[in-house]
């Protein structure tokens, strides 16, 4: 992403988390009404201009809408998990617009910190307030391309996280953006804050998506390409779990984005991402029992 902008496929995210109100409200799965303040002006003026329900028959809109409650609501079901068995602290690690710390309940009692580059999070900041609403979240501002991530620890610790408790980290639409040694260094550095019974979930896209690209992805590949923001890394799905343990996490569930669709959505929406195999969430644990290893 360029310095001084946010990033323009959190805004997209964040979107189309919010256009989720297109669908009927009996197959909502994931709600944000946060979301669509973060889109661009045309986005805006599109809602204002029309009936919002029939954008929803656009099938590229449509699919993107659909996608992103699925992705959603699975990470949501995390944070819920993760908090109902005890856990009181959640990183969102490049949070983008993520705002789960406004609009989860369930996050009422714990502590969330939102790590993300400057220009994204005063975005963020000045959006929020022009809504009128104020996160809870604690603010890490961070440059990933200059700040080295060894360094993330300490700046979280100074902003109250209590690295002797297990920590939920959310990795949310990153990986692919970034390089292998990138990947290596932040999944280090999440490893030296998270104490043992902590979790990591992260999305990913199975290599597969970037080596053989389907028409639509070299269609999105372009476009995100041309804002800076291009598409480098896919772990293989088989590959992953040593890849991990390598690093001290224990891979609990590596979730097809396609197969959560057609467990949480009726049918003839499920098929609108029927094609998402390679678009994965995978949850991992460091565990109570064992010294995490290669730090």
């Amino acid at each position: 992403m360029r310095d001084d902008t946010p990033s323009r496929t959190a805004q997209w995210v964040a979107a189309a988390r919010g256009l989720g109100m297109l669908l009927p409200d009996d197959v909502r799965i994931a709600d944000d009404p946060y979301g669509v303040a973060f889109s661009s002006p045309r986005i805006a003026r599109i809602l204002e201009e029309r009936n919002p329900r029939a954008l929803a028959t656009l099938p590229g809109l449509k699919t993107w809408v659909v996608y992103m409650q699925v992705r959603t609501r699975v990470l949501d079901d995390a944070v819920r998990a993760f908090v109902a068995g005890g856990g009181r602290q959640v990183v969102l690690l490049g949070a983008g617009f993520d705002c789960r710390a406004l609009r989860l309940p369930e996050l009422a009692d714990a502590q969330v910190f939102e790590v993300d580059h400057p220009a994204t999070q005063g975005h963020k900041l000045a959006t929020l307030e022009a809504i009128g609403a104020m996160s809870p979240a604690e603010y890490v501002t961070w440059d990933f391309e200059t700040r080295p991530l060894d360094e993330l620890p300490e700046a979280l610790a100074d902003a109250g996280h209590e690295a002797a408790e297990p920590t939920l980290t959310i990795w949310e639409g990153v990986t692919m953006y970034l390089t292998e040694p990138a990947i290596d260094a932040s999944i280090r550095a999440i490893s030296d804050y998270s104490s043992p019974g902590s979790q990591l979930a992260m999305t990913y896209f199975a290599r597969s998506r970037l080596k053989k690209p389907s028409l639509a992805t070299r269609v999105v590949q372009a476009a995100v390409a041309r804002i800076g923001e291009p598409w480098t890394w896919g772990w293989v799905p088989d590959e992953l779990p040593g890849y991990l343990e390598d690093r001290g996490w224990n891979l609990l569930d590596d979730i097809i984005t396609a197969e959560a669709a057609r467990a949480l959505l009726p049918a003839h929406l499920a098929s609108a991402i029927k094609a998402a195999t390679d678009s994965r969430i995978a949850l991992s644990v460091i565990p109570e029992s064992i010294a995490i290893a290669q730090r």
